[in-house]
């Protein structure tokens, strides 16, 4: 008797891909290359839950279907490993986060004496066709040394905008001394001087470097940042939810620092016009177009006047306006709270006000403030500016609508043509003159550019839109007060982190210049704190280092008590934010051999080129997969890569989510009632842990007490018979909500195999989709009849038969062959599963056990099931591995029919079937029919009076 015993079939066949290198890529072959790629996962100490290995096993199945294709697959997997959990853990425990890092990855118990599984046997045991000999960890040092290295070569480069690309720096420094910067075409920042060769060479070192640091790609600037203060960090916008740090829920507020920024600006037309060339989600392609947001029209300059007398002011307002041709309808202006203008032109009178409003606004995030279109605030400054063309006095205000990181952070309101000017305007009492001929806009502004007719605008009257508009910037150009111009919504970078647990920059610190240390010297390591929080003074955790200064002259870290700003500085303090290692992780994997002398080697880049398929979440879409689509720009710019974009092909996954249990307790009272009863009391739903819950919603009691000490002397009001149910709701599956279900279990009790196999047999690859562990038993049941199938023998011994398949089973099998091939290639796995379940009930209907359709079969199922289908390779008499055998080929002739059943009919009904070519001609289905000897049964000797035929469908003997 050969029973499926999937824990010790699994086990066997992990085991025999590590000891065989079974999925070791090769960086010369003569295969076609396939490289796919997961977003690879944070290394948390809580480990897998189902819906992690979601994209996991839909990329192994297709890496698998590529390698039985004749391709030669790098699908590897690593730990994006720096990140704020892990130093929030530290804090909170005073371990190292590389300890608990290591033990997250590899399992063991940390120093709290938890037991930690950990992610690689978790993914060992799902049995993943991963290529681990080319793992990476972002925060392991011989890693980050290249993510250093990367940033060096941002820090020594500049944008040309002439030639569209990133230059080296020295290039720009012999421009410099050749002559002058008045013809560099570059991006760079807005208060650069003019200054010819001559001056250059006069210039100090110090000097030189200020001017350097305003073309450099990646510069130190004061920034507009999420500050948090109780992590001690700036957040990116992706960190921060309704206002608070995603991370702990802690308050954020906006505020002003020196960071370091990348400009990823230089490269945002590039960034849009690389969308067209690459296969993403269009939802997808829209987010990063959007966030982009590119947008044509004028800038215009608004002097700012002392008072409304039109005395004159140093300062100008610059605005960036998509509808110039509006000019003339505006009323006011309003800036940013945290525009540099606001503290210089706000008058005595009104500077309580202004300041009370701001420190209001700086606790809300750039997202809230976008969001809400509800709430209309503002505060007048008491100052004005002059209307470049009617030279009226103009209110300046400031309003949280108004961001300072979009546009100049200023805009001229024109509240007859937009609906948050319009509303700020009714709600402040202010002007709505009406520039639009023949439009009502007592009630809402008027938007419709298309069929704008301006009116009571000067020279600008009885034109179109887009006629007054070129007319207006002739005009702005004429006066020298404004120009034509493409805008970006997209804002540099901000590379900052006050953290410890990321990548130190490889920077000291000259006359306050910053100065990189020799790219021979890194990887500067991260150096060793007593704790892993901000120093009293502010600093950022690496101000707690003792040896944390450079040593120009011999090139090594030392005491920060050596410094003397002669030969020995201070290094930077802040680490770098956690994209930094995942913008370039998927070039390290291509590289097998010199990894110590390169990031990746020139040949193994030409070879595998870019990812062919990426597959991970859209919540990295305007994150992650921008920063990386930027730095591989700039690395192909200083042929550094052979490629433009990293990802050519990418797949969101969807999320699995979990089916919460919930107890409803009476309240005021540490008593529950059962889920039906519930409606008759005022209770409060509680998350119920799920593993207290078995498939019929019924609560273990004893243990829900055992579980929480709070429920340790709990009641219970139940159905009358005893149980007690809870109710269900379908939720993020998460460890706070306790719906978290673990792949090891599932492995356990019913297999690696069952759980690949219902992940994707749940729903669409893209779509959300609730996990139910009970739907689980019946695709287990599947399994083991498949198993079935190959042991039809004796005691269900294993027994294949040598002769020809019947010709309904070859039908079956290739009818699946095509449709699984065809489901794979769209990425339609759940309907390759409901392919499988109907092929093995037909093959087992069939009692099919022959070798020409069963070996084929195991191939099929392989990327699916991998475990089975090596177990059942090799019980067919292979020595070798199932994973690079040919996938089967499709033969069109096994569905074509070549007879048919036709239902034999006396006076209309049906008495007995007969199979017939469809070949034959009516004379012959006739002569055929009524030869058959129960036909003469029904006849009873009488003689028809005619036999009606129609081919292909039917024959009906009448009389």
């Amino acid at each position: 008797m050969s029973k499926y015993h999937f824990n010790e079939i699994e086990a066997k066949w992990q085991e025999y891909w590590a000891k065989n290198q079974t999925f070791k890529a090769e960086n010369s072959s003569g295969k076609p290359k396939y490289y796919v790629l997961d977003m690879f996962p944070y290394p948390s100490g809580a480990g897998l839950h189902v819906g992690h290995p979601l994209g996991y096993i839909a990329s192994d199945v297709y890496s698998r279907f590529k390698r039985h294709q004749g391709f030669n697959v790098l699908h590897p997997m690593g730990y994006d490993s720096f990140g704020l959990p892990a130093e929030q853990y530290a804090i909170q425990t005073g371990q190292h986060p590389a300890e608990t890092t290591k033990v997250n990855i590899e399992g063991g118990v940390d120093k709290n004496g938890n037991e930690i599984e950990g992610y690689r046997k978790q993914l060992d045991r799902i049995g993943f066709s991963f290529d681990w000999s080319r793992e990476v960890r972002t925060s392991n040092p011989e890693y980050y040394k290249w993510t250093q290295w990367i940033f060096l070569q941002l820090f020594e480069s500049w944008y040309d905008k002439d030639v569209d690309k990133a230059r080296s720096i020295e290039e720009l420094q012999d421009v410099f001394s050749t002559e002058g910067n008045k013809s560099v075409n570059a991006v760079c920042d807005e208060d650069v001087e003019v200054f010819t060769s001559e001056q250059w060479k006069e210039f100090s070192e110090t000097k030189k470097q200020e001017i350097l640091l305003k073309y450099r790609l990646t510069y130190l600037a004061e920034t507009e940042v999420n500050w948090c203060p109780e992590l001690g960090t700036v957040l990116a916008n992706d960190e921060i939810v309704n206002g608070v740090s995603e991370r702990g829920g802690y308050p954020v507020v906006r505020k002003t620092m020196k960071q370091w920024s990348m400009r990823i600006t230089a490269y945002a037309q590039r960034l849009l016009d690389g969308l067209k060339d690459i296969d993403w989600p269009q939802p997808l392609k829209d987010s990063q177009t959007n966030w982009i947001g590119r947008s044509k029209g004028a800038s215009v300059k608004f002097r700012v006047m002392s008072s409304g007398s039109g005395e004159n002011s140093p300062f100008e307002i610059p605005v960036f306006t998509t509808r110039p041709d509006t000019i003339y309808g505006v009323s006011f202006m309003v800036l940013a709270p945290e525009h540099e203008l606001v503290s210089k032109i706000t008058t005595d009178e009104q500077k309580k006000a202004v300041e009370n409003y701001i420190a209001v606004t700086a606790k809300r995030s750039e997202r809230e403030r976008m969001a809400d279109v509800k709430t209309i605030t503002g505060v007048f400054t008491g100052a004005y500016a002059e209307h470049p063309f009617s030279g009226e006095a103009i209110p300046i205000w400031i309003g949280d609508y108004v961001l300072a990181g979009y546009g100049t952070g200023a805009v001229m309101s024109v509240p007859c043509g937009d609906q948050r000017d319009y509303d700020f305007a009714k709600h402040f009492n202010l002007p709505i003159p009406n520039i639009f001929k023949g439009v009502d806009i007592s009630e809402e502004a008027y938007s419709d550019k298309e069929n704008t007719v301006i009116t009571n605008s000067d020279f600008l009257n009885d034109l179109n839109y887009k006629q007054a508009t070129e007319k207006i910037i002739a005009a702005l150009e004429e006066k020298g007060v404004g120009e034509g111009k493409i805008n970006y919504r997209l804002r540099d970078a901000v590379f900052s982190r006050q953290r410890y647990w990321g990548e130190p920059f490889p920077i000291f610190y000259k006359d306050g210049m910053p100065q990189a240390v020799p790219t021979e010297c890194l990887p500067l390591h991260l150096p060793e704190v007593e704790k892993y929080l901000p120093t009293e003074e502010g600093e950022p955790p690496l101000g707690r280092a003792e040896n944390w200064a450079w040593d120009t002259e011999n090139a090594i870290v030392v005491s920060n008590k050596l410094v003397d700003n002669k030969t020995i500085f201070p290094l930077e303090l802040n680490t770098m934010p956690g994209w930094a290692g995942s913008s370039w992780y998927f070039f390290r994997y291509m590289e097998d051999a010199k990894r110590n002398e390169v990031f990746a080697s020139k040949e193994a880049m030409d070879y595998w080129q870019n990812v062919d398929l990426y597959i991970g979440g859209s919540e990295h879409a305007t994150g992650h997969l921008l920063y990386s689509r930027f730095w591989v720009k700039f690395m192909s710019d200083r042929g550094l890569v052979p490629v433009e974009e990293p990802f050519k092909k990418l797949i969101n996954q969807g999320m699995i989510l979990g089916e919460s249990a919930f107890v409803h307790r009476i309240e005021g009272e540490n008593k529950f009632v059962t889920a039906s009863l519930a409606k008759d009391y005022v209770t409060q739903p509680i998350h119920a842990d799920v593993s207290l819950v078995n498939i019929q919603n019924e609560l273990n009691t004893s243990a829900f007490k055992n579980w929480r000490e709070e429920f340790k002397n709990a009641e219970f009001i139940t159905e009358e018979d005893g149980a007690f149910k809870v109710s269900r709701e379908v939720e993020k599956m998460s460890k706070s909500k306790y719906n978290v279900v673990n792949p090891d279990d599932i492995c356990e009790q019913y297999g690696a195999d069952t759980l690949r196999m219902y992940e994707m047999f749940l729903g669409p690859l893209e779509q959300a989709k609730p996990w139910n562990t009970a739907g689980i038993t019946g695709v287990h049941g599947f399994l083991k009849k498949l198993w079935k199938l190959y042991h039809s023998g004796a005691d269900e011994s294993f027994s294949v038969s040598e002769d020809a398949a019947s010709k309904d089973s070859m039908k079956t099998l290739h009818k699946t062959i095509k449709k699984v091939e065809e489901d794979i290639e769209n990425f339609s796995f759940n309907t390759s599963v409901s392919s499988f379940m109907i092929a093995v009930n037909e093959l087992s209907a069939q009692k099919c056990n022959s070798r020409e359709v069963l070996e084929p079969l195991a191939i099929l199922i392989s990327p699916y099931a991998p475990h089975i289908a090596e177990e059942l390779w090799n019980k067919l008499g292979h020595s070798e591995s199932i994973a690079t055998v040919s996938f089967p080929k499709f033969d069109e002739k096994h569905l074509v029919e070549s007879s048919k059943e036709y239902p034999i009919s006396f006076n209309g009904k049906m008495r007995f079937t007969l199979e017939l070519s469809l070949d034959l001609t009516k004379d012959e289905i006739e002569s055929a029919v009524m030869s058959h000897e129960k036909t003469a049964q029904y006849l009873e000797g009488r003689t028809p009076k005619k036999v009606i035929i129609v081919p292909g469908k039917i024959v009906n003997i009448v009389g």
